[in-house]
């Protein structure tokens, strides 16, 4: 079997050569010559996923290591008889704690407490349950709004959108999906942006495009953090200038979640090829466990990780791309020993 990798796929070499040849490249430089001989296809969110690419190839299988799924035209490859997995939830836990150090550091710099104010999660899947989880354990009262899920449950833990959007802090966690039931490109936008509080956080670390960045760059807030652009890497400067924390698309790029992405394709990738499972594999991040001394919910988050310093790296736009390929190594909460307790995973 010979094998197309994003260069970018955590752990490659370890976890994919012993299925064949593997051939990397730049997500962006994947193109259709050069899958030509290739059979299966393994990729992050860079590379469009579609006929145009896959045509005349061999390939018959797919992996998307990453959680989100537009850049992949599942239809086509239903079609064409082509198996896709992906590895939905594999970030799932570093974006909360992305979110929940944002919330953190926002009531640090402004002098608020985070006991009793309101969280609007807008799409509460995998990354929106860690989240309201974690919330709750700091004292923050949840507004949850999902409909597709409201729709198979019922109507007692779930709120409008209308009422979601008026939270103290609201944050987008929704698929990016234009067609359908629920689409939610430009589900803030000028048709509800006035639900939104002058005094509001609002949050994007779903997707580019959930959010209509015009009207956002036209509305006040207390502050916005934004990891999730349209049109990335040329991302809207306006918004990224009065950002509290714009940051290139990184929420989810702990090294557990880059791993977790990886093994759970491998898993697929095992299924389908008929290999057994190497038990090794699962046992790649072993990390020292690191001491951390500070007393306070602050200062112990920015001790494990300062998401400041990826807003700064990309000032310079140019940046944002490299950034993102090339990004710190970060390790979630559950590899340091805290001496403040911090919030519990699910």
């Amino acid at each position: 079997m010979k094998l197309m990798i994003d260069d970018a796929v955590w752990g490659f070499s370890e976890i994919f050569s012993e299925f064949g040849e593997v051939i990397t490249l730049p997500g962006r430089q994947i193109r259709n010559e050069s899958l030509l001989d290739c059979d299966a296809l393994i990729v992050r969110s860079r590379t469009k996923v579609d006929e145009e690419l896959l045509r005349g190839s061999k390939i018959k299988f797919v992996g998307s290591t990453v959680a989100g799924l537009d850049h992949i035209d599942q239809i086509y490859l239903n079609d064409n008889n082509i198996a896709f997995s992906s590895a939905q939830g594999c970030n799932a836990n570093a974006v909360a704690e992305y979110v929940i150090s944002a919330i953190t550091n926002l009531a640090n710099d402004f002098d608020f407490k985070l006991l009793g104010k309101t969280l609007g999660i807008i799409g509460v899947g995998n990354v929106g349950k860690r989240l309201e989880f974690k919330a709750k354990q700091l004292g923050i009262k949840t507004l949850l709004n999902d409909p597709p899920r409201e729709a198979n449950e019922g109507s007692n833990n779930f709120v409008s959108l209308e009422k979601a959007l008026s939270a103290d802090i609201v944050t987008f966690h929704t698929p990016l999906n234009f067609t359908g039931a629920h689409p939610t490109y430009n589900l803030l936008s000028s048709h509800n942006f006035n639900h939104i509080i002058e005094d509001a956080v609002v949050v994007n670390a779903a997707r580019g495009g959930i959010i209509n960045e015009m009207i956002w760059q036209r509305t006040p807030t207390k502050a916005n953090i934004i990891d999730c652009w349209e049109n990335e890497p040329n991302i809207n400067s306006s918004l990224q200038k009065t950002a509290y924390w714009a940051t290139p698309h990184i929420a989810g790029h702990s090294i557990d979640a880059k791993f977790m992405g990886s093994f759970m394709i491998y898993k697929e990738l095992c299924k389908f090829s008929k290999q057994p499972l190497n038990n090794q594999i699962e046992n790649l991040i072993n990390p020292e466990l690191r001491v951390i001394k500070d007393d306070n919910l602050h200062d112990t988050l920015n001790s494990i990780y300062s998401f400041k310093e990826d807003d700064k790296a990309i000032k310079d736009i140019s940046n944002f791309e490299d950034y993102r390929r090339n990004y710190p190594e970060r390790f979630e909460w559950k590899h340091f020993n805290t001496k403040f307790k911090l919030p519990k995973s699910t």
